[in-house]
């Protein structure tokens, strides 16, 4: 038979049973094999003849002091190959391009630079009068949404001394950008109106890698007599699910409280 490069259709029983097994182990945490068997339709004996099969192979682990099951540090080697080929840019642009249809204003993708967010993607608005966005721009740590972002969530200090000012709306007092990035890490996404440039109206919002920390920012741009407080108000549920989203394909979780 010919090679198709296509998987086949057919499904090994056993591996689907392995799978339902992870599966249920991620859901629950710590289970016993009656449990597990419970869980997934099996019988006490099948599940723990897969149980045994799965910790051989470092997927699952006995757990001695009470003889139940939990997901094996093989589970994390493997997702740890999968999320270092994940290229951020490649899981951002579909929605990136969601928020400009949303929107019909600039979609930009940003990382954390050395002292300021860096463009590394962009989606251009619907509309003829667009914000200057090119890659490589950096995003002024003080005097930008997605900088902003980048204060609140890096965890690194806050710039020292007098800082410049770009139009007569900078934060340019040091005490006055701690309370505006305090404000930003409370509420989850920062506003910049024309901070950087007189007629220019951006806000942000980060995007967490696998282990919680900030891997880059999403942020929506358009001039000030556009991208009113309106347009903000509209926009902004949509900018904080599309960085829900892009961190959830990055692994993300967010924590959960009992």
């Amino acid at each position: 038979m010919p090679r198709t490069r296509q998987p086949s259709t057919r499904r090994i029983g056993a591996a689907e049973r392995a799978i339902s097994v992870l599966d249920t182990l991620a859901e629950g945490g710590e289970l016993g094999t009656n449990e597990i068997a419970r869980r997934t339709g099996m019988t006490p004996s099948t599940a723990s003849r897969q149980l045994g099969t799965l910790a051989a192979g470092g997927l699952v682990e006995r757990v001695d002091a009470t003889g139940r099951y939990r997901l094996g540090l093989r589970i994390v080697h493997l997702a740890n190959a999968l999320l270092a080929r994940l290229d951020v840019r490649e899981v951002a642009r579909p929605h990136l391009v969601a928020l400009v249809e949303a929107t019909g204003e600039t979609a930009t993708l940003s990382v954390p630079g050395d002292e300021d967010a860096i463009t590394v993607d962009f989606v251009p608005g619907r509309h003829q009068v667009q914000p200057v966005s090119r890659l490589g721009r950096p995003s002024i740590a003080h005097a930008t949404s997605a900088g902003k972002v980048m204060l609140a969530f890096s965890g690194r200090e806050l710039p020292h001394g007098p800082l410049r000012s770009y139009t007569p709306r900078t934060i340019t007092d040091p005490r006055a950008l701690a309370i505006e990035i305090a404000g930003v890490r409370e509420r989850g996404y920062a506003v910049a109106i024309g901070e950087r440039e007189p007629d220019l109206t951006a806000i942000a919002a980060p995007i967490r890698s696998a282990r919680g920390e900030l891997e880059a920012i999403v942020a929506l741009q358009g001039p000030s007599s556009r991208f009113d407080a309106a347009a903000i108000e509209s926009a902004l549920p949509v900018l904080l699910e599309g960085a829900k989203a892009i961190s959830r394909e990055l692994g993300w979780r967010p924590a959960t409280t009992p």
